[in-house]
């Protein structure tokens, strides 16, 4: 399988303490700082291509020291960034990531993150894809109104697509660009409270009711954190599964794994229960290592973890 990804880079720079939040007039010290390759869409892209998949990525850089750590980690983990553009005048996006047990909190600056535009994208690229997908959605504001038509043009000619929505940094949780794709897309993978926030609702059964009709062409996988994940189809009953008990190390990428392992699972044959069972795997595995590409999935570890008498780690 083939699949294009279409999104933002940027590294991420994880600190890792028992006491990590800042305080003004403070110093504290963190047990451990990594710097790895970040964005939801970059995450993706490595995981599917460690499930098996051929992936090409497609996004901006700038040319600085950033920039070129992410290429290289991309193509050091199987990705293709021929597709990538090196800007001099531009810097890349960078995320502080204060990481305890079990949850995070970010600060970015967006540099490259928000500026992909179609230019970007090579329609002979959408031509030879199986699959097209980005993470992101409220972070990149240069494709926010265009990705309605490329998905369309896109599951004209036969193909599947998926996207990730993202925090929504300005707390607006405008729903109508996501209204709007949601006929044109496979796979919508957002998390709880990213739906929550999107449709104004209190409960998951409160969302469904508020989702345009195009969405029962597709699917929506709900991503639940510790609670594992529900799976939505207009005129079928939600299923549920959930999360795999296993040590916690560091949650960064976790959502970013388990969007691979649904995009292959999909693609490869996988529906309904055992469908969700296989993403909640990959996403598993990510939490055991540091950062969003420290412990990718392979298809062999996700159906161990499957098949396992208790989902106990590998």
């Amino acid at each position: 399988m083939k699949v294009a990804v279409l999104g933002e880079l940027n590294v991420d720079m994880i600190l890792t303490g028992t006491d990590i939040m800042p305080e003004m007039n403070r110093e504290k010290l963190l047990d451990g700082m990594d710097i790895v390759l970040g964005s939801s869409s970059a995450i993706t892209a490595c995981a599917l291509a460690a499930l098996g998949a051929e992936v090409e990525f497609v996004s901006l850089v700038g040319d600085d020291d950033f920039g070129r750590f992410c290429l290289q980690e991309l193509n050091r983990m199987g990705v293709s960034t021929r597709h990538v553009s090196v800007d001099a005048s531009l810097q890349t996006g960078v995320t502080l990531s204060f990481s305890a047990a079990g949850d995070r909190s970010l600060l970015t600056f967006p540099g490259t993150i928000p500026l992909l535009e179609p230019r970007h994208i090579p329609a002979s690229l959408l031509a030879e894809t199986d699959h097209v997908h980005f993470g992101s959605y409220f972070l990149q504001s240069g494709m926010r109104d265009e990705w309605p038509a490329l998905f369309g043009r896109v599951r004209s000619t036969g193909k599947t697509t998926s996207f990730d929505t993202g925090w929504d940094v300005s707390n607006e949780w405008r729903r109508e660009g996501i209204d709007r794709l949601l006929p044109v897309t496979d796979l919508f993978i957002p998390s709880e409270e990213e739906l929550l926030h999107l449709y104004g609702a209190d409960s998951l059964e409160a969302a469904w009711e508020e989702m345009p009709a195009g969405v029962g062409e597709g699917a929506v996988a709900v991503k639940r954190g510790a609670s594992g994940a529900v799976l939505y189809r207009a005129g079928y009953p939600p299923v549920a599964v959930p999360a795999y008990p296993v040590t916690v190390r560091d949650t960064t990428g976790a959502g970013d794994c388990f969007n691979a392992g649904l995009i292959y699972g999909y693609r490869t044959g996988r529906r309904g229960e055992e469908l969700l069972q296989f993403a909640c795997a990959c996403g598993a595995l990510s939490v055991q290592g540091v950062g969003g590409t420290g412990c990718l999935p392979t298809v062999a570890a996700a159906e161990r973890l499957m098949g396992s008498e208790a989902g106990q780690e590998l």
